[in-house]
């Protein structure tokens, strides 16, 4: 299986570093291919802007979407989209290996989704039809892949719990899951979460090891998050919300589980 970690943390030596170190040796020991994109490393560029597209005419009006598209179907996208572009194609599974910074992904890990994530390569694939609105949410060019957050937090669990102050972690990683990941077509794992970090010690990182451990050697088994496929049939298209007969007292994230 090939393996892709998009690693977001700055410093080598943090615990993040450490469980990306573990992932890198665990998955190899298993015979698994390994790519680490580690964005602080390469200094990578978070901000989405005109120097993206190569041929671009420098008096145009910057349009986002529209210059991806063009620059993506044309082949003249900037060298570093391109080639985490590639890693993508190359990759079974991915993993993304972050702490949770202010609710949600460090802006570079974002800023890579936002530049990656090209216009024909992530988004805007598909027929779009009033019967038929897109390959995505279960559909897309990355459809048939796996993917998985390995996601730390000063916080307590309990502050991420059903009724915690910090609102249910599920939730709050539903934008992730669901939107970045399940919308070009992941099947999305279960994340494995780290809580508490600044309480870490030596007898409880080995414990983590031991649990993400066993996350890893399973990658290729573990049941997905049961989203519902947009053109599954559980959706009014192109409205694109849930037909009235589909779990009629459901509301809200929930309602897009099976």
């Amino acid at each position: 299986m090939n393996v892709l970690i998009v690693y977001a943390h700055p410093e080598p030596r943090s615990l993040n570093g450490s469980l990306k170190d573990f992932a890198v040796r665990r998955l190899q020991a298993a015979g698994h291919e390994v790519q680490v994109s580690d964005l602080y490393a390469m200094n990578w560029k978070a901000t989405l802007d005109a120097s993206d597209s190569l041929d671009r005419d420098p008096e145009a009006r910057f349009d986002p979407s529209q210059d991806s598209k063009r620059a993506y179907a044309a082949g003249r996208q900037s060298s570093d989209i391109a080639a985490e572009q590639e890693k993508l194609r190359w990759a079974d599974t991915v993993i993304l290996q972050f702490p949770l910074w202010w609710f949600t992904m460090p802006a570079i890990l974002k800023g890579w989704f936002e530049r990656v994530y090209a216009y024909g390569f992530a988004y805007g694939v598909g027929e779009h039809s009033d019967a038929r609105w897109g390959d995505r949410y279960g559909e897309g060019n990355l459809a048939g892949k796996r993917a998985m957050l390995v996601v730390t937090t000063g916080g307590w669990e309990s502050h991420y719990s059903t009724r915690g102050i910090n609102g249910p972690i599920e939730d709050l990683l539903f934008p992730i899951h669901h939107g970045v990941l399940h919308y070009p077509g992941f099947d999305v794992l279960p994340p494995y979460l780290v809580y508490r970090t600044s309480r870490v010690d030596a007898q409880r990182y080995a414990q983590i090891e031991l649990e993400l451990g066993a996350r890893l050697d399973n990658l290729q088994t573990t049941a997905p998050i049961p989203f519902r496929r947009q053109n599954g049939g559980d959706y009014d298209i192109p409205a694109l919300t849930l037909r009235e007969q589909i779990e009629p007292q459901a509301s809200g994230f929930a309602a897009h589980l099976e």
